[in-house]
């Protein structure tokens, strides 16, 4: 493919931001390991992401041939995500004015604010947009309810993005079938899964110090949905096994954090507080070690649009216990390189649990087996060599000179 100049809008998940902490998770890795991959294969690559800091510089090199760009849009500090639409219409404006001076070959935009900004700012340069959600409105809230913190219009302009863009990339086969329920047409979306980094994330290397017990572990934010609650309440049906939790702030502030004090006193009620280490948001170099020292790794979110977890761990070769949602679906081989287990019921979760801890023959088959299924099919390489076949598609199909306006570029908040 020939080399492109290719603009990735991230607006909340800049992939300088650390890990495990409410807004930065998968995205900010996805849309890392993504540009690092696209340079590999002669690309050159700017992300563009919201100035959330007033010490940040306007451009930042984040390895040869990447470079992280801060947009000045809204308040220079951390904004949650759910409150950063009124200023999206700021993003599109400044993209607009940058490109029209460094026009990209193509926009690659990730979530769906994200979508809206992209489209804004390349309508005028006729500049194909490619599009990836990361998560859908639909399915956020079906699942929170009343809870769920989205604008009230997130849906109707997830649905004008889906229209709009030139291709739209789905991370797994279930979101293809919420997309087709969105109306949103099927024929402009490609499946192409997140990716691990299988030379990190592997099965030698070293390993964090562990007990003797039997060890579980789970990776992630720390916000409901995760299911941290499930595993708590599966961990007490599972004698003589310890439960790591690594994510949310930093542990010198784990205390202060709702969830994190929500989570101790459901150990505590369960009797199992002694077994329930709460590790609080690990540097992200110290991830494979800490996968590699576990026995078994859980992921019982009750939903998940993909979860990249479930491949860290299986590219260092541990089963993976999960519940049969979303990605989960797409990435653990049931019966292969884990369990997939009913979402929220702790009693299957615990049968999963206990049946594999109690057979190491076959945890190191389940192992050895996931270790072969992520570099066949969730490698960076792979990841970005199926990315660019989608480049390609848009690019061969994108209209020549402006694109048409469309409702995500003529919404209010995108003036």
């Amino acid at each position: 493919m020939t080399q492109l100049k290719v603009a990735l809008v991230s607006e909340h998940a800049s992939p300088l931001s650390a890990l495990g902490e409410v807004d930065a998770g998968g995205q900010n890795v996805h849309v890392a390991a993504l540009a690092g991959a696209l340079a590999d294969r002669g690309h050159e690559v700017t992300v563009y992401t919201r100035r959330d800091s007033r010490t940040l510089p306007t451009e930042i090199p984040l390895r040869d041939g990447v470079t992280v760009h801060h947009v000045p849009a809204g308040p220079p500090r951390r904004i949650p995500k759910d409150e950063l639409l009124p200023h999206m219409g700021k993003f599109g404006v400044y993209l607009d004015r940058h490109w029209s001076h460094h026009p990209p070959d193509l926009v690659h935009s990730h979530f769906w604010m994200s979508g809206l900004a992209a489209l804004r700012g390349a309508h005028d340069l006729g500049v194909p947009v490619v599009h990836t959600y990361h998560a859908l409105g639909t399915v956020k809230r079906r699942h929170q309810g009343t809870a769920d913190t989205s604008p009230p219009n997130r849906i109707s302009l997830e649905i004008a993005i889906g229209r709009a863009c030139h291709r739209i990339i789905a991370t797994c086969r279930d979101e293809v079938r919420e997309l087709h329920a969105m109306g949103i047409p099927t024929e402009h979306v490609r499946v192409v899964p997140c990716g691990v980094d299988v030379n990190r994330f592997a099965p030698h290397g070293d390993t964090a110090e562990r007990h003797e017990w039997p060890r579980l572990l789970q990776v992630g934010r720390l916000v409901p949905r995760k299911g941290t609650d499930l595993a708590i309440a599966a961990l007490a049906q599972v004698p003589a096994a310890e439960l790591l939790v690594a994510g949310g702030p930093p542990l010198e502030r784990l205390a202060g954090d709702p969830e994190a004090r929500r989570l101790a006193k459901l150990a505590a009620e369960a009797g199992v507080g002694d077994r329930l280490v709460m590790l609080g948001g690990i540097p992200r170099k110290d991830m494979p070690a800490l996968m590699r020292s576990a026995d078994l790794v859980l992921c019982p979110s009750v939903y998940e649009p993909f979860g990249i977890t479930p491949l860290e761990a299986m590219a260092c070769a541990v089963p993976v216990v999960a519940s049969a949602v979303g990605g989960h679906l797409d990435t653990v081989a049931h019966g292969t390189t884990g369990r997939l287990v009913t979402p929220a019921n702790a009693v299957e979760l615990a049968n999963a649990i206990r049946e594999l801890l109690g057979s190491p023959r076959l945890r190191a088959a389940y192992g050895a087996a996931g270790r072969r299924r992520v570099l066949r099919r969730f490698s960076w390489d792979r990841v970005a060599a199926a990315t660019e076949r989608v480049y390609d598609e848009a690019l061969v199909n994108a209209p020549r000179g402006p694109a048409i306006r469309t409702q995500a570029t003529d919404t209010g908040t995108a003036r």
